[in-house]
C-alpha cells in the first residue's frame, strides 16, 4: 500500500504541479478550464494506450524505445513551454488589465489555449503511463497487491493533488503586478527542468557525453526521494546529482526562453503603450 502511495505521489505530484502552474500561468485566459481538462483528459487517455503499448516501445531501437519516447516528450514539452512564455510576454499586460475588468473577455489568443492543452495531456500522458506500470508489478507482487495498490493509489493521488492545490493558491494571492512575473519564471524553470531530463535519458541512451556525472551530490542534504526533494524537483528539476550536460541543458534553455520573452517584451512595449 505504502509503495503504491509513494509510487503515485511522485508521479501525479509533478504532472499536479505543472496543471497548477499553467492555470495560473493562464489566469484571464477566456475558457482556459476548458483546454485544461481537455488536456487532462486526453493525457489520461494517452496514458492508458502509451502504458498497454509500453513493451512494443521499450523494445524499439535497441530496447531503448521507452526512453527516446519520453525524450520526445520531453522536448514537445519544452518547446511548448517556451513559446507559452514568449507569447504571455508580448500579452501579459494586456491579460493583466482584463483580469481587472472582468466584463471584457480576451479577443485574442487561441494558439495560447491550445498550448495549454497540449502542455498539460503531454505531463498526464508522460506520468500517467509511468504510474500504471509501475503499479501494475505492485499489484502483482502480493496476494492482496491490487486491493493495496488501489488504496495506496488513491492516497498518493490526493496528497499529490493537495500539495499542486496548495501551490495554485499561493499563486493566486500574488499581487496582478507581480503575478505574471513570477508564473512566467515558475514556467521558465519548468522547461528547463524538462530539458534537463530530456539531457539525462540522452546520455543514458549514449547520444550525449555525460561532461562529468556528478558534478556534484547534495544527496545528504536533499535527497530526491523526500517530499520536498520531490517537489522541487518537480517545479525547478532539482537533481541530487547531475551530469554536467543536464547543467549545459538547463542552463542553455533558460537563456534562450529569457531571451526570447526580453525581445517580446520589448516589442509589445511600444504596442501597448499607444
Amino acid at each position: 500500500m505504502y509503495a503504491a502511495a509513494i509510487i503515485v505521489f511522485r508521479e501525479s505530484l509533478e504532472a499536479a504541479l505543472i496543471i497548477s502552474v499553467m492555470l495560473a500561468a493562464t489566469r484571464g485566459i477566456a475558457m482556459r478550464g476548458r483546454w485544461v481538462l481537455g488536456g487532462v483528459v486526453t493525457g489520461l487517455a494517452g496514458a492508458v494506450v502509451v502504458a498497454s503499448g509500453m513493451q512494443m516501445i521499450a523494445n524499439l531501437v535497441d530496447g531503448m524505445g521507452q526512453e527516446f519516447f519520453n525524450i520526445a516528450i520531453l522536448l514537445t514539452a519544452v518547446a511548448m513551454l517556451a513559446w507559452h512564455n514568449i507569447w504571455m510576454a508580448s500579452h501579459g499586460r494586456e491579460l493583466a488589465q482584463q483580469m481587472k475588468n472582468t466584463a471584457r473577455s480576451v479577443s485574442d489568443g487561441r494558439s495560447e489555449r491550445s498550448v495549454i492543452l497540449l502542455v498539460i495531456a503531454l505531463a498526464v500522458m508522460r506520468e500517467g503511463s509511468e504510474t500504471v506500470l509501475f503499479l501494475y508489478g505492485v499489484a502483482t507482487d502480493s496476494a492482496n497487491g491490487l486491493q493495496n495498490t488501489v488504496a495506496g493509489g488513491v492516497l498518493g493521488l490526493v496528497a499529490g493533488a493537495l500539495v499542486a492545490s496548495l501551490l495554485y493558491a499561493g499563486l493566486l494571492r500574488i499581487p496582478v503586478r507581480w503575478f505574471f512575473a513570477a508564473t512566467g519564471a515558475l514556467v521558465l524553470l519548468l522547461a528547463a527542468s524538462m530539458a534537463s531530463q530530456a539531457a539525462r535519458l540522452l546520455i543514458q541512451a549514449d547520444v550525449l557525453p555525460s561532461l562529468a556525472a556528478p558534478i556534484w551530490n547534495t544527496s545528504n542534504y536533499l535527497s530526491q526521494e523526500t517530499v520536498a526533494g520531490t517537489i522541487l524537483h518537480g517545479l525547478i528539476g532539482y537533481d541530487a546529482q547531475p551530469a554536467g550536460m543536464q547543467v549545459v541543458a538547463y542552463m542553455g534553455v533558460l537563456i534562450v526562453i529569457a531571451s526570447g520573452m526580453f525581445l517580446a517584451s520589448r516589442r509589445a512595449s511600444p504596442s501597448q503603450a499607444v
